[in-house]
């Protein structure tokens, strides 16, 4: 049993460690290189920006700005290994560009002062909104427990989407957010689905005969019906049975 839980914990945490552990290595680079790496973060509508929309992820302003990325990267990454193990790759790889190429298109900056926008809370609040609208889509009682999980751990950082404070991305949140929850939409018929019960395709069936009546009530053609009204005649024939004959 324990070695069954430890091989499933490597295997639901591997990949999102392992990108933690790339950007920690970015950072100690950058902190040993004594050369900042702001400017491979997105310069919004600016082609030298344009390859932030990969790197940003990846370059922190300090030890505070990566510790606060770091566990909540880890936690939402592991979440969504372990409920949506067949499409979690596509689904990071998937928040990761699409809320990087908004934040290019729709992020500040300015001529006068360039604008970088970095971090990983791209990624979190892509993976959290993710986690929360899938579970919301799919009507699955497992998952939508994790939706309320994620709103538990996490449901104040949504603050962020909103422009409080100037010295914080809050478009990188914002657009983030955004892809979260178009990923989650269009994934929501793979993966993990809502089992169906079969009393609930009977009542699919009964509101079908509803409205598309008895199967067996069907009414003839109109080319088949008698004519009705005063032009309706009946004939009835009546022949001898001649053993009755006198």
């Amino acid at each position: 049993m324990k070695n069954y839980l430890f091989k499933k914990t490597i295997s639901i945490g591997f990949y999102p460690f392992l990108f933690l552990c790339l950007i920690w290595i970015v950072f100690f680079i950058e902190q040993k290189s004594h050369h900042g790496f702001t400017r491979f973060g997105v310069l919004p509508r600016d082609v030298k920006g344009l390859p932030g929309i990969v790197t940003s992820v990846f370059i922190h302003g300090g030890l505070d700005h990566i510790l606060s990325n770091s566990w909540p990267l880890m936690v939402l990454g592991m979440l969504l290994f372990f409920f949506y193990k067949r499409i979690a790759k596509q689904a990071f790889i998937w928040i990761w560009l699409v809320s990087g190429l908004w934040l290019w298109i729709g992020g500040r900056n300015s001529e006068s002062f360039p604008t970088y926008h970095i971090g990983a809370s791209t990624l979190i609040y892509g993976l959290a909104t993710f986690l929360f609208f899938s579970g919301v889509f799919r009507r699955h009682l497992s998952l939508m427990v994790v939706s309320a999980l994620v709103v538990f751990l996490y449901g104040s950082m949504m603050w962020g989407i909103f422009p409080l404070k100037s010295e914080i991305s809050w478009e990188g949140h914002l657009f983030g957010s955004l892809a979260g929850l178009l990923v989650a939409f269009n994934y929501r018929k793979e993966g993990p689905q809502r089992k169906v019960y079969e009393w609930e395709n009977d009542n699919d069936d009964d509101s079908l005969e509803e409205n598309t009546g008895d199967s067996e009530h069907l009414e003839p053609p109109a080319d088949e019906l008698p004519p009705a009204g005063p032009d309706l005649k009946i004939n009835y024939i009546y022949k001898k049975d001649p053993f009755t004959q006198g």
